[in-house]
């Protein structure tokens, strides 16, 4: 095996870490090979990734069930903590996210790609990242993991799909710019980080944040609301009578409400993650050579 260390000097000398300069050249080069990228590949990429996220909302919806009687703080901690599977799955597994591919928005300012190559790539993740979470939502759904302690995890799955179609727009704006700053910070992080390892340190702090301050995630609304609907729509006579409760119960979480939140969700995202994390390191550190 060869040992890196030997030709780079920056490993030889103890560094684990790119330099925030030098993740700005990687982000760049890593936005110019994105958009190099064939629409099918992309496409394929992209649902990987919407299932990815899947898993961590899945994961999050799990671990919170049940989780009344801890302080609401810790309880939101541990949705954070589970949640960030997501994201590791995207980045260690090769991914393409809509949410972390704001940041493709780096090489579009250094000309390395027109604007035309960055729309395409987005448009491409994320109609994959809805196939994908919605797949995912679907699968859950049919496996019947609603039904799992006693109707409790539904009854979670419910509480928060309702909770996200209620919000109003200008609220869930905002939570959604803050929420894919953290994101992008995980994800310029993790250009950063030399190993897998590394990786996924630096993703888990900012993802559990986010998740911990209630911030808006587009991508894994597009799982958290379907499986709700889905829930509401079609769970059994058994489900209902077993949480006590019915459908009438969630009268926010309707199909409308659902669109309406990952419509502003994803422009809050966009906002969010390139302008306010790409557009910004990029004139800082990339500005002067573009």
């Amino acid at each position: 095996m060869t040992d890196r260390s030997d030709s780079n000097p920056r490993s030889a000398a103890g560094v684990e870490a790119l330099l925030p300069p030098e993740t700005a050249r990687a982000c760049e080069a890593a936005g110019t090979a994105k958009a190099a990228r064939d629409a099918v590949s992309l496409a394929v990429l992209g649902v990987l990734a919407g299932a990815f996220i899947a898993f961590g909302a899945l994961f999050m919806t799990v671990v919170v069930t049940g989780s009344g009687d801890l302080p609401w703080g810790v309880a939101r901690l541990l949705a954070g903590l589970a949640f960030s599977l997501g994201l590791i799955l995207v980045i260690a597994g090769g991914a393409e996210l809509f949410t972390g591919d704001c940041l493709m928005i780096v090489a579009a300012a250094s000309r390395r790609i027109t604007v035309a190559a960055l729309l395409r790539a987005w448009g491409l993740v994320y109609a994959g990242n809805v196939i994908g979470a919605v797949a995912t939502a679907a699968l859950v759904f049919l496996a019947g993991q609603h039904g799992f302690a006693g109707g409790a995890v539904g009854r979670t799955a419910l509480s928060v799909a309702a909770a996200k179609a209620a919000l109003p727009t200008v609220q869930l704006f905002f939570l959604a710019v803050l929420c894919n700053v953290l994101v992008c910070l995980a994800v310029w992080m993790a250009l950063g980080a030399r190993s897998t390892a590394g990786k996924v340190l630096v993703i888990v702090p900012p993802v559990a944040a986010f998740v911990a301050a209630g911030f808006e995630h587009s991508i894994a609304n597009l799982y958290f609301l379907p499986y709700g609907l889905a829930i509401k729509e079609w769970a059994g006579p058994g489900f209902w009578a077993a949480i006590g409760q019915t459908a009438a119960d969630y009268p926010a979480l309707t199909v409308a409400g659902a669109l309406h939140n990952v419509a502003v969700a994803t422009v809050g995202n966009l906002i969010g993650g390139s302008l306010m994390v790409g557009a910004v390191y990029w004139f800082v550190y990339l500005r002067r050579r573009s």
